[in-house]
């Protein structure tokens, strides 16, 4: 069955609300769970498709792990060579942050595999780990055009290398990191902005020697990973939506709890307060290696503004929602240098422009952004292209639409925030779930 959902124009949003684990950490606290040696507990665990598909895939090699339940996983290391040979390839589902992660993790092991996906993952190119672990000495085949499926190779010597990164990116990064801790030598990655640093500060926590330097990282092979306790906060990627959805509409105040703030994933508050939103850090503190606080949110006027190019890959899975803010802001937004959401679970360039255009929105897409004139959004019906984050955007713009908005396909929605048309509900929107044959 299809998932279309039905969202009309409502009153303010308004309570406390947490929304569900960080997708990022969760993904790599269940890879260095798995290759430490004892117990690992993780609490606050994302039990959305995405990670799940990471937790299956380790359970299919050989790896113990019970849970999630209420959030919590507990995860029975086997050490950084005790992943045993799966009996069939690896459904990675719609992950692309598993799918990147574990090549560069597979294509150190003594045996083969494949990794598999849905057809969107199909789609997404898989050359800018590829290229670089073929350097490491790997032996990973994709299709003609570099997309999944993969066949990798093991048995094979790893070496370390200095990858200087054309573009900002955690999951190459990753990927490589992660390779690294089986080659012989130094691996070194040189970014030419930050990306997220989850992987790092994992890294530290699961006492593995790691050095950094601004915008380089560097390791090496041959040391161990020892189980650790994990708290996942809640992911900020998630609660962009609701800080979105409540600066849009006249009256709402709400309360995010427990948000992760990693300076990594900042970039969608420094826009949004630059646009002239009303958001604050509220009881700042640590989760393990991990900063979170307490957002509050209260509606503003927004204007639009030109995004500094600096805060794209802090902010590159927000942007669907930052359109929706640009569609309401006062005057212009402009994006630029964020060629790379083209290539995400949809085009989200022209995903988005296609759906703001079609709501009455004057957009103009570019090969590398997107130029927004606000103002007023009517009704329609938008199709997400199975895309999670095009989805729940298109959620948020019904709340100041002039009529009902109805959004197609958004059973992917599950792949990140589980629950979100029941939160959604719960903090002020009008949404019905319409279920379609497929």
């Amino acid at each position: 069955m299809s998932i279309d959902y039905v969202v009309s124009k409502a009153g303010p949003l308004s309570g406390e609300f947490r929304v569900p684990g960080d997708k990022s950490i969760s993904h790599r606290s269940v890879i260095f769970g798995a290759l430490a040696d004892g117990v690992t507990e993780i609490r606050g665990f994302l039990d959305g498709l995405d990670c799940l598909a990471t937790r299956d895939a380790f359970r299919a090699m050989g790896v113990r792990i019970d849970g999630p339940d209420a959030g919590c996983l507990r995860i029975h290391g086997v050490g950084m060579a005790g992943l045993t040979a799966p009996d069939q390839p690896l459904d990675l589902g719609n992950s692309g942050t598993s799918m990147r992660l574990l090549a560069g993790l597979l294509c150190a092991q003594p045996f083969d595999s494949a990794l598999t996906g849905d057809a969107s993952l199909s789609r997404r190119p898989m050359r800018r780990v590829i290229d670089p672990l073929s350097r490491m000495g790997a032996m990973i085949h994709g299709s003609d055009n570099g997309t999944p499926p993969l066949e990798i190779s093991g048995g094979r010597l790893l070496h370390g290398i200095h990858h200087i990164s054309p573009v900002a990116s955690a999951q190459v990064k990753s990927a490589l990191l992660l390779a690294g801790l089986y080659a012989t030598g130094e691996t070194r990655i040189d970014e030419p902005a930050p990306s997220r640093d989850h992987t790092e500060r994992m890294l530290e926590a699961f006492g593995y020697p790691i050095h950094r330097e601004s915008l380089s990282v560097r390791l090496s092979g041959g040391h161990r990973l020892r189980a650790a306790s994990v708290e996942v906060p809640a992911d900020l990627s998630s609660a962009a939506f609701f800080l979105v959805g409540a600066s849009i509409t006249p009256g709402s105040e709400i309360l995010l709890r427990d948000v992760g703030i990693n300076p990594t994933r900042t970039g969608v508050i420094q826009i949004l307060r630059a646009m002239g939103a009303d958001i604050r850090l509220e009881r700042e503190r640590m989760f393990g290696a991990e900063p979170v606080a307490d957002l509050r949110v209260r509606a503003a006027p927004l204007h639009g503004i030109e995004i500094p190019e600096a805060l794209v890959p802090l902010a590159i899975d927000e942007f669907p929602a930052l359109f929706v803010a640009a569609a309401y802001a006062e005057g212009e937004t402009v994006l630029t240098g964020a060629a790379e959401l083209r290539v995400k679970e949809s085009d989200r360039i022209q995903v988005m422009a296609d759906g703001l255009a079609r709501l009455g929105a004057l957009v103009d897409p570019r090969p590398d952004g997107i130029r927004i004139q606000g103002g007023t959004l009517k009704s329609g019906r938008i199709e997400s292209h199975g895309d999670h984050r095009i989805a729940m955007a298109f959620a948020m713009a019904a709340l100041r639409a002039e009529g009902t908005i109805e959004i197609g396909d958004c059973n992917n929605v599950e792949t990140s925030f589980p629950g979100f048309a029941n939160m959604a509900v719960e903090a002020g929107l009008t949404v019905s779930t319409v279920f379609r044959d497929a």
